[in-house]
């Protein structure tokens, strides 16, 4: 079989650079729809209308906490706990963590879907092949015979491509780019999200543990009361009705046990669906709140700087910048298009003579596609995309004022918790205190049972709010790291250049609508 000298087929080279120097030139070309950039940072300098002043200073028993403003907090924040096996966990939590899993690949889902987008920029190539059976209708020729069955066979390449003059597929492109940045700060609020669960279901183990020893070394009071007062009865020193009363703070005080118990066992559940596994296959560390130290320092972005931490504020700027590229795909639909298309292709009647020079033939040739009347639905998707930019404005501010807010509530929790914790620990002495005298007095005779008992009362509710005072302290400090963006920049799953790359172009309502009427 003999295919001819090369060179009397056209070459496909300098097709392939024709196309391409075609599609550098519409890229020159303008491009239709609003430009986006970025919102500019709030003017709010402070997070209350008290200044951001410092938490309250406790007593000298209790550490001391104090804002840090300014400061970024680092990737491992749970770290400044200084617990070893808390940071194990949180190693596990997220390597594991099936969340974090399904993030991955869902920003893997819309980093190919940029690729899928940037394929419009080059020439489409495809090869094209057939083979057919058919009568020749001898009638167009003027012949009345039946034609002959022939056999057509055929084979060649065929490229398109379409110029870009009005930047459809840039800004299709944009708006993809956008989507991906969308769900690579998901990732990191997923991240973020996931870290200060585990830390703050470690910190409800050591509560609901430090709860029950606490209720068990009540109800062992408890017992040591009722038997005192059935020795008293024996002796005559005592009633029916003493024996009846300790006996019902005892019942009482029981049941104070199942419903932390439970809170104990939701608590280790929870920590090990979020390390990945099923309660029944991994059981969390026994934490106790001695292990957990609590942090004196408290790095506190400035407002300014929050927008730009925050993975849920990034994520809404993302999506306010995919509306923004929504409007100039819906802008550039309403503007002619043109297709450059070309091919070459080789036919036969018989296979062996395919790629005989004498078979081949070739089509260069353009398409222009206008659009003139589509009942207004072009008019219609252009004001849909502004009103869904429109939209997405009003939903990025409001994330802005939410996180605004969280901060300024977590802020003044942490003052009050200090507060708090300094008037637990007076409760707690004075409760401690009235509940000694009492005894004493009780056996000297001068009190009854009621009032042993009472004060007794007072001193377990004493001890139990001191010790949920400790762990609302230290829970509300989770969430100050939590509501400070949590370092998602410094964590090993998460990209350092997001920050950077994140400075890119709101567009304002108003240029948005203008730019759409252009």
């Amino acid at each position: 079989m003999e295919f001819g000298p090369a060179r009397q087929r056209p070459p496909m080279g300098p097709w392939v650079r024709r196309f391409a120097a075609a599609g550098l030139t519409a890229l020159a070309a303008c491009t239709l729809g609003p430009d986006f950039k970025r919102p500019e940072p709030p003017a709010t300098k402070t997070y209350t209308e008290e200044g951001d002043r410092q938490p309250t200073v406790p007593e000298a028993k209790e550490k001391e906490q104090h804002f840090e403003l300014g400061k970024k907090i680092s990737g491992q924040w749970w770290s400044l706990f200084r617990s070893q096996r808390l940071n194990e966990v949180l190693d596990m939590a997220v390597q594991h963590n099936l969340t974090l899993v399904t993030a991955r690949a869902t920003l893997a889902q819309a980093q190919q879907a940029i690729v899928t987008a940037q394929g419009a920029y080059l020439p489409q190539l495809d090869l094209t092949a057939g083979a057919s059976r058919q009568r020749v209708n001898n009638a167009l020729f003027g012949s009345q015979q039946q034609g002959p069955i022939i056999n057509l066979f055929s084979i060649g390449p065929t490229v398109s491509y379409a110029l870009d003059i009005w930047g459809l597929n840039r800004r299709r492109v944009e708006q993809q780019e956008a989507l991906a940045e969308f769900q690579t700060w998901q990732l990191d609020a997923a991240y973020l999200t996931l870290t200060g669960n585990a830390v703050n279901q470690a910190l409800q183990i050591a509560s609901a543990r430090a709860q029950i020893d606490t209720i068990n070394s009540i109800i062992a009071d408890d017992e040591r009361n009722l038997k005192l007062v059935q020795s008293e009865l024996a002796a005559g020193e005592a009633t029916q009705i003493d024996v009846q009363s300790a006996a019902s703070q005892l019942a009482a005080d029981r049941t104070l046990l199942p419903p932390v118990r439970q809170q104990l066992s939701a608590a280790r559940h929870a920590l090990s669906v979020l390390v990945g596994k099923a309660p029944s296959d991994w059981v969390p560390p026994d934490f106790e709140l001695s292990e957990f130290t609590l942090p004196e320092q408290l790095p506190v972005s400035l407002p300014s700087e929050l927008v730009r931490q925050r993975p849920d504020i990034l994520s809404a700027e993302a999506q306010l910048h995919a509306a923004s590229a929504a409007i100039g795909v819906a802008t550039a639909q309403q503007y002619p298009n043109i297709t450059l298309s070309a091919s070459l292709t080789q036919e036969a009647l018989q296979p062996h003579n395919l790629f005989n020079p004498m078979a081949q033939i070739f089509n260069v040739g353009s398409q222009l596609t206008a659009p003139i009347f589509h009942g207004g639905e072009l008019e219609a998707q252009k004001q849909a995309a502004i009103e869904a930019y429109n939209g997405a404005v009003a939903t990025y501010q409001q994330t802005v004022l939410t996180s605004f807010q969280q901060v300024a509530d977590v802020m003044q929790a942490l003052g009050h918790d200090a507060e708090l914790i300094e008037a637990q620990r007076r409760a707690l002495e004075s409760a401690d205190r009235s509940l000694s005298l009492t005894r004493t007095t009780y056996a000297y005779g001068n009190v009854g049972v009621l009032q042993v008992l009472d004060a007794q009362r007072l001193s377990e509710q004493a001890r139990l709010g001191f010790v949920r005072a400790e762990v609302q302290r230290q829970l509300d400090t989770v969430q100050l790291f939590t509501a400070m963006g949590g370092g998602w920049w410094d964590w090993q799953g998460g990209n350092p250049d997001k920050a950077a790359s994140a400075s890119a172009p709101a567009v304002t309502k108003a240029s948005a609508e203008q730019s759409a009427k252009e």
